[in-house]
């Protein structure tokens, strides 16, 4: 009998061995070797200096502590065109760019790229420098008009707002390159008006003296479209746009993306988080100096708007443009193929 009891102890105790060091009877891997975290996916994501890219920082700053689901390779760019080329050349796959642009890579591409969300409002204004007046928008008639984004967003806002009460032809626009390069000609005096986002309108009032806010484009757009009779459409700026081959090949991945870009948007928009966003803002370059980035930010309109909100936010917007110039949105209304997750 004891010999009995000695082999069934020695079969209970190998049977617990063998349990603990491999795996169960269905084949299953053990805890040990499932604990191994997964690779994470790398994404090159492109930011564009200035409103466009300020809700991504805290993106940003996650990713550098490893927070993140994805593996985020970032490029700070100050010229949308900059981030055009790195799109269709495929060195980026998300990216930060005007509403408009995306809708004409979509169409240089043949499809290849693809709207992602909604994450800047209306955030252009009018500045005069000092001892300049205005009334009405009629006051600019004979005047010329400094501004940076010509075939995006910036031009295409401020045309038709002129066109809508006939002054198109009756104000000059010159276009420079670069944001600084417009507040470059306002410090100098050779400007006298100009047309600047935010964070740049911030920037400019703290630099030249006398500067002043004249006009909030924003709402004088809304004038100009109820003006002209046509459907009541949000003026959406800035989005982030993927390339479709990316969204096909990694959907988990641009999935995580879009969660963990909205909670960095809400983060930067949270007044409570207002020091340390403005913080983040100048770590990372989206804009030079924190204090500026602070003043600028109540003001920059973030937002997340993804789905099928997305296309019914952007899709009036796009009509205005399609309907004053087709050229603004590519030639043709992007299609339904256009609207990642509508």
């Amino acid at each position: 009998m004891k010999k009995v009891l000695g082999w069934l102890l020695c079969f209970v105790l190998l049977t617990v061995l063998l349990t603990a060091c491999g795996g169960g009877a269905d084949g299953r891997t053990t805890t040990e070797a499932t604990a191994r975290p997964a690779e994470k996916t790398a994404l090159r994501l492109g930011l564009l200096a200035g409103p466009t890219g300020m809700g991504g920082a805290r993106l940003l700053q996650e990713a550098a502590e490893g927070k993140t689901v994805n593996a985020y390779q970032h490029t700070i760019f100050n010229a949308p065109d900059e981030v055009t080329a790195k799109l269709i050349s495929g060195e980026l796959d998300i990216a930060a760019v005007p509403t408009n642009l995306a809708a004409v890579l979509y169409k240089k591409t043949q499809g290849g790229i693809q709207l992602l969300a909604l994450n800047t409002l209306g955030v252009l204004h009018l500045v005069r420098a000092e001892g300049e007046s205005i009334t009405s928008l009629e006051d600019l008639k004979g005047k010329t008009i400094y501004s940076s984004g010509q075939a995006a967003v910036p031009e295409y806002v401020l045309d038709y707002i002129l066109d809508s009460y006939g002054l198109k032809d009756q104000v000059t626009v010159v276009y420079e390159a670069e944001h600084d390069a417009v507040i470059a000609a306002l410090a100098a005096g050779k400007a006298k008006w100009a047309v600047l986002p935010e964070p740049k309108v911030t920037a400019a009032l703290s630099q030249v003296s006398g500067l002043a806010k004249a006009l909030d484009l924003t709402e004088e757009w809304n004038k100009a479209v109820e003006k002209r009779g046509g459907e009541k459409a949000v003026l959406s700026m800035g989005c982030v746009v993927v390339r479709k081959e990316t969204a096909q090949a990694h959907p988990e991945a641009v999935e995580a993306f879009l969660k963990e870009y909205q909670a960095s948007i809400e983060y930067m928009k949270d007044p409570a988080n207002l020091d340390a966003a403005a913080g983040l803002c100048e770590r990372f370059g989206i804009i030079p100096k924190a204090p500026v980035a602070k003043k600028a930010l109540p003001g920059s309109n973030l937002c997340f708007v993804a789905g099928a909100e997305m296309k019914a936010q952007i899709a009036p917007f796009y009509q205005i443009l399609f309907d004053y110039n087709p050229a603004s949105v590519g030639g043709a209304l992007p299609e339904d193929a256009f609207y990642y997750g509508k």
